[in-house]
């Protein structure tokens, strides 16, 4: 039996990992584990796995994505009650191969997005999803601010965060609620690419996580993914078509923002500025710190902005599902530019 332990060397986390089935260390499997290490499910400095250093144990609402053991728990493959982290989970461990090689893994066949709502995702995926989907959705933001006056600030409202990694809502949008969809508008569903690129390692190296490029330069002949542009639509209203996708979604998030500062400023009443740090809503003109968190929201205020993290937080956003990123950023710039008097300037919703 080989010892684990945090900090080995590659052919120890190797075998801290994925125990003595890779004991033989053939080139191929060392490719592999070298791969992992580079990705951010290995890398046991980040936040993700030390922000409960000198603490007991990590919260059993978070163990599920922030430890492979605490994942392995909640799907009961380590033969516990499934749907719960029923053990304690000692902060230190990792996303390792386990989390995904382990014996029933394969088997999870449907997965439940924080609205509630449950998708049965391609063979392979679930995996993937389980944890790339955020830990809020627009039902949650739906229901906190429901029958409270649009554009009043309630002092019991706080900012609502998706969490990070919501991918796979993105993915699945409208299906899945992640985004606040605001009542009378339609929204685009699952993304639907083509029969060939329907899983998550479709796309995504298994090991590393990066984007397989050429996967997509084969048909999408462009050196820069952010260039891939299938729309002939101008949907942030610049009047220019040929950039891509993505700079279309970072434009309108970009407007957006500006949005949410010019309504806070007169409507709210309250300066509001964003920084990219919990709590990520502050006072303008006072230190981005927790005492100066921004606590005047309105019901419309507390939507946008919502919708601002919820695209900020997927960064492949224009690759996921464009068309939903692009709805939930027309709809919340209208929203909040109606009330303030803003000239919104926005080009095709799709």
């Amino acid at each position: 039996m080989f010892r684990l332990t945090r900090f080995a060397s590659v052919a120890g986390m190797l075998l801290a990992a994925c125990g003595a089935a890779f004991a033989q260390q053939s080139p191929a499997t060392l490719e592999i584990i070298e791969l992992w290490r580079q990705s951010g499910h290995a890398d046991s400095s980040s936040a993700s796995f030390t922000h409960w250093q000198g603490e007991s144990e990590v919260p059993a609402n978070c163990a599920t994505c922030h430890s492979g053991e605490g994942f392995r728990s909640f799907y009961g493959i380590d033969g516990s009650a499934e749907g719960e982290v029923s053990h304690p989970i000692v902060p230190g461990g990792v996303i390792d191969c386990a989390t995904c090689h382990e014996a029933g893994v394969s088997d999870i066949g449907s997965v439940r997005f924080p609205s509630g709502l449950t998708v049965s995702p391609p063979d392979g995926t679930a995996t993937c999803m389980s944890c790339h989907q955020g830990r809020q959705s627009g039902i949650d933001v739906a229901s906190a601010t429901q029958e409270l006056p649009d554009h009043d600030v309630n002092s019991e409202l706080r900012f609502i965060n998706p969490h990070y990694a919501v991918a796979a809502a993105t993915l699945y949008g409208s299906e899945v609620k992640g985004g606040y969809e605001y009542p009378g508008r339609t929204y685009a569903g699952r993304f639907a690419h083509v029969p060939s690129f329907a899983t998550c390692v479709d796309c995504h190296d298994p090991h590393s996580t990066r984007v397989q490029v050429e996967t997509c330069t084969g048909c999408h002949e462009v050196a820069d993914l952010a260039a891939i542009r299938t729309s002939g639509a101008d949907f942030d209203g610049d009047g220019n078509i040929t950039t891509g996708i993505h700079a279309e979604i970072a434009a309108l998030n970009a407007q957006l923002k500006d949005t949410i500062a010019h309504y806070a400023a007169n409507v709210a009443g309250i300066p509001i500025v964003y920084a990219d740090r919990f709590p990520y809503y502050f006072v303008g003109g006072a230190e981005t710190t927790p005492a100066n968190r921004y606590a005047a929201w309105t019901p419309a205020l507390l939507r946008a902005a919502y919708n601002y993290q919820f695209i900020a937080k997927d960064r492949g956003a224009y690759a996921h599902n464009p068309h939903y990123a692009v709805q939930l950023l027309h709809d919340s710039i209208t929203d909040l530019a109606e009330a303030s008097g803003m000239n919104a300037n926005l080009g095709e919703r799709p």
